[in-house]
Parts: C-alpha cells; structure tokens; sequence
C-alpha cells in the first residue's frame, strides 16, 4: 500500500461510520419507554417501582443449578446441539397436559415452544397481521406488544377499558365501523393496568371472535400469579372453534432469564408459526429447555406457586396501603387480585412525565402511562410494580411518591391545554 493510499484510507476511516439507509417500518416504532426510562430508574440510589421485574430473592437458583448440572451429566452432547423448532418435546408435553388440565384442548403438537412470551406476540403477529391491518388493543395496552404490531406496519383500534377489562361492545362498534384482523388482550392482571377481564366479557369476546372469524391473541403471563379472587377461564379454554392463540411463559413464575415459554393455538397457525421461528433463531435454547424439563422432575412447581402467590399478594396489599395513606385526594389506583402491577390516575391532571422528574430528585421512580395509549396519549397515568420490593421498601417508596404528588398538586400544575 503507498503512502497515499493509507492516507485516503485513513481519513475514510476517521470520518465517521456512514448513515446507512433503514427500512421504512422503523419510522413506526419507538424505543421502549420502559427499557429507556430503567437505565435511569435502576440506579442503585433510586427506589425504583418501574420495572415489570419479579422477585429475584424468589427466583429457584439451587434447582435449576441442579437441573443444569443433570442435563449435562446424562445428555449433555443433546443438550448442547442444534434441536426441532417445535420444542424439546418432553416439557411440550408437561405444558400441553398443564393446560389441558385449565381446560384448553391442546396437546403436543399444538405446542410451540418460544424464547419468552415476547416471542409469541412477534410471531402470531407475523402470520396473521399485513401492512395495514388493524389490531385491536386494550386501551391502555402492553407496550411492547404495540411495539410488535407497529413493526408489522399495522394500524390500532384502540378498545375502551374499565375494571372488568377490554369492553366488547366497544369493540363490536368499532370492527362494525371498520373491520379488525386481530384482537389482543392480556385477560389476568393486564399489564398495564392489573385489571382482570370479567367473566362475561370473556365469553362474550370469543363469541364475537367467533361470529367474526377474528383471531384472539391472548397474551396470559400473569395467570398464575392470582392471591385473590376466583380463578376464570382462559378464552382458550372458552373456545371450541379455534380462534384463539395462548401464550404462557416461565418468565414471571421461575425466572426471566430463562426465556422459556409457549404457545398453543389452532394447527395452521401453529404450524405457520413454527416456519417463522426457524427464520427467527431456528429454536429456542436447547440447554435451558432440557434442564426446565429436568427441574419438574425433582420441583414442587405447585409449592413455588404458592409462595410466589402470598408474597406477591403482601406486597400488593401493603402498595395499596401506603397508597391509600400517602396519595393526595382525587388520586386513583386498580385493586389488582394478582400479577405485578397497579395503576394510577394523578389528580387534577398532573402530568406523569413532570411527576417523574421530580420523582427521581426524592430517589423514586415509576413508568409514566403515556407510552402504554396506542392512539391518543393520556397523560396522567402512571404503572407501579409492586412484586419487585420488600413491604418496608414499598412503604417508604410510595411516601416518597406522595410527597411529590401532593406537592404538584398543591401548586396546581396542569397539563398544558
């Protein structure tokens, strides 16, 4: 090479990479809010209730050690090497014959095994949504659900909710206005809001899906978590027509880390599903599949439930507590019977976004609602975690929140407009 030449390289070099050309679909999707806001909001100073995070002192570290080490003694080269698509299929029958046992008529091969619930939403979407479709969403909605069907290039009918979860006759109106392709719902303990779909509702919504030929996407994280409250249905045990596709996950109940979970659903869809995945990442990790197998062997799974269900459930019945003694009249929040999350509503429509600044100079922080609204954006919501943290953390966290809220409130700040 002359003298010359590494010279032009070099300032080629030194210049700077190129701005390459993205596809047009990324000008529809956002970052994650949630994703964005825990780089500040997980900072060892900051009493943070923002992440959808369980309980790490809960997580089944010596079992799955123990499974791990197990699966590597006796089938290690298996364990290690290139697997189906489908799922390794020993725990594909655990979780089908779990299911079958809630009700839902399933089995192996209706099984799909997905690298986390996350998984699941991408590829339902990506087999049933074109450009343009549009998606129904529980308003507000899974943020990073919105994300996935944006990245598909969908459009949102965005469903009125209330405590009983998505309202069906606003659905009916606004398919009858103008069709939708796809209808997702988190039925238990809804992120964000941890409101639970009724009863009622449940059977009225796969009636609609039915008398529709509308596909369901139920997205159930959360069903096990319940400490309150008698247990439903899922729609896919409502269903007899197969219009329903159920995701479930390890995630919430063993570790998120794990990224095991399913999906079960009509054959086609399965099948459409699982040609997708092996565009995706051909399967999912053959190792960590194996040894969550191999833990049920020797776990009492039904133990661990239980304990996950009484601290959870203490925890939220202490975050309503201090709620209740440090909020500011005219403040509202759900009364979840389960899962992670409650939701509440600022008085006097106090910007969540401005509450969150002042919040982080008191060392506490949450998940302004505004990104969880798939059209409009309201302002004046805010999501808690409450599985996260210790009771005596929680108590001190949401007087902190008080404090902040109280005082804003106090000055009367607004939002603009």
């Amino acid at each position: 090479m002359t003298t010359t030449t590494m010279t032009t390289t070099m300032t080629t070099t030194m210049s700077g990479p190129r701005t390459l050309p993205l596809a047009h679909r990324m000008a529809r999707m956002e970052a994650s809010a949630i994703r964005e806001i825990l780089k500040v909001a997980e900072r060892p100073d900051i009493l943070s209730f923002a992440g959808g995070l369980p309980a790490p002192e809960l997580f089944p570290i010596e079992a799955l050690a123990d499974a791990h080490a197990r699966v590597l003694a006796r089938e290690g080269a298996a364990a290690l090497q290139y697997s189906a698509t489908e799922g390794f299929a020993p725990l594909r029958d655990w979780i089908s014959a779990r299911l079958r046992a809630a009700g839902i008529d399933c089995d192996v091969e209706h099984t799909l095994i997905t690298t986390g619930s996350q998984q699941g939403i991408d590829l339902a979407a990506r087999v049933l949504v074109n450009p343009g479709d549009r998606v129904a969403v529980e308003n507000p909605s899974y943020i990073a659900a919105l994300q996935v069907f944006s990245g598909y290039e969908a459009r949102f009918a965005a469903i009125a909710s209330d405590g009983d979860g998505l309202q069906v006759d606003d659905l009916a109106r606004q398919h009858a206005a103008e069709p939708v392709k796809l209808v997702y719902v988190v039925p238990n303990f809804q992120n964000p809001k941890g409101t639970t779909l009724s009863l009622p509702r449940r059977q009225a919504l796969v009636a609609f899906a039915q008398r529709h030929g509308v596909p369901i996407l139920e997205d159930d994280p959360y069903g096990a978590l319940r400490f309150e409250g008698t247990p439903l249905p899922s729609l896919a045990a409502l269903d007899r027509e197969g219009v329903v596709v159920h995701l479930g996950t390890f995630s919430k109940t063993l570790a998120p880390g794990l990224r095991v979970a399913w999906a079960v659903g009509p054959i086609d869809v399965l099948r459409a599903m699982t040609v997708a995945k092996q565009a995706s990442d051909l399967h999912s990790a053959s190792l960590t599949q194996r040894a969550v197998s191999a833990l049920f062997e020797r776990f009492d799974y039904e133990a661990h439930l239980t304990t996950l269900r009484r601290v959870y459930g203490e925890r939220r019945t202490v975050m309503l507590a201090a709620l209740d003694r440090h909020m500011p009249a005219g403040t509202g929040w759900t009364r979840p019977e389960g899962g992670m999350f409650t939701w509440v509503e600022l008085p006097g429509r106090l910007r969540a976004e401005d509450i969150f600044e002042a919040a982080l100079a008191e060392k506490v922080a949450f998940v302004p609602g505004s990104p969880f609204y798939a059209v409009e954006k309201r302002h004046d919501t805010l999501r808690l975690n409450f599985s996260n943290r210790p009771p005596e953390r929680i108590d001190e966290g949401m007087g902190r929140l008080g404090r902040v809220v109280g005082r804003w409130a106090g000055e009367g700040r607004r939002i603009n407009g």
